[in-house]
């Protein structure tokens, strides 16, 4: 199915200040290195394991996996892709965003959830790739079908209430141009307790560890996120991030969602590209091997 990408996409508004729950992956209980997907070298078959949600590889040579995809004048593309050296398959989801043309694509699944949800993915972005803003985004809305799908969109610098939506996802951060492209991971994050930006309005927030490298071009890179559902109204929800295997930041004390019925329900994989300091015209993000689940994915197949 296609889709009309812009209708979920925000526009390239600075980030709000570092959101208040602290980030604790020194300490965290968290595990790392080897997940349930030790099992499955380059994922073959991770679908059986009953944790699995959601599992593609785009092996398959099409979009039949998701929902909806975006795919105006071929910005996605299937393509035969050397791992160099990941254990990944025989194909890879190409993004090529065009500045002047286009802002990018991707594609979009929608899933019934749990309390925590874990999402992996192989991303590579290509040697002369500048700086991006949406890459891989959970999204709570009020339901799975009808209206309630797309609940949550297009209210960008808005508030969400705590019944009606949450959004959350890893993106390179620029630093505004300060950093070498694409930049170093974070978390964009919209939920009801959010900080406002300097205009009084609500532009997300950003979770991003202090203590990590910037993003390589080149090769690939093995990103997994988690979201814990808090107790309605509650303080005790979470999230967090691993990049190829390692828990890079952790954060507690976050308050979701008021209604028991807001779960994280869609998952968007995307490369979004606005001129703001993106100076490149042509942009290119490679996606492999997304998986979605209710326990630690960690990378495919064992690591040493």
């Amino acid at each position: 199915m296609k889709f009309p990408f812009f209708a979920f996409m925000l526009p390239f508004i600075p980030v709000a200040a570092l959101a208040a729950p602290e980030d604790r992956a020194a300490t965290s209980s968290l595990p790392e290195g080897n997940g349930l997907a030790a099992r499955f070298p380059a994922d073959a078959k991770i679908a059986t394991d009953p944790r699995v949600i959601f599992a593609d590889g785009f092996e398959s040579g099409g979009f039949g996996a998701w929902d909806e995809h975006s795919n105006k004048d071929g910005i996605l593309d299937l393509v035969d892709e050397s791992a160099s050296g990941a254990p990944l398959g025989s194909r890879s989801l190409r993004v090529t965003a065009t500045l002047g043309e286009n802002t990018g694509g991707g594609v979009t699944k929608w899933f019934e959830s749990a309390d925590r949800l874990f999402v992996r993915f192989y991303v590579k972005f290509a040697p002369d790739c500048d700086y991006t803003h949406h890459l891989v985004r959970l999204r709570a809305n009020k339901g799975l079908t009808g209206a309630d799908r797309w609940s949550g969109f297009g209210q960008a610098g808005t508030k969400p209430q705590g019944d009606d939506r949450f959004t959350t996802g890893m993106e390179p951060w620029a630093g505004h141009g300060k950093l070498a492209p694409p930049g170093k991971w974070n978390f964009y994050t919209y939920w009801h307790e959010m900080k406002a930006g300097g205009d009084g309005r609500y532009w997300g927030n950003s979770f991003m560890a202090e203590d990590q490298p910037a993003i390589p071009r080149g090769r690939w890179i093995c990103v997994e996120f988690m979201v814990k559902h808090n107790s309605p109204g509650e303080p005790d929800g979470e999230q967090a991030y691993w990049i190829d295997g390692n828990l890079t930041g952790h954060w507690t004390g976050i308050n979701w969602r008021t209604s028991p019925t807001l779960f994280a329900n869609s998952l968007a994989v995307e490369s979004y590209v606005t001129d703001r300091w993106t100076k490149n015209p042509v942009n290119i993000v490679f996606f492999d091997n997304v998986v979605v689940a209710k326990d630690y994915i960690g990378p495919s197949g064992a690591m040493d």
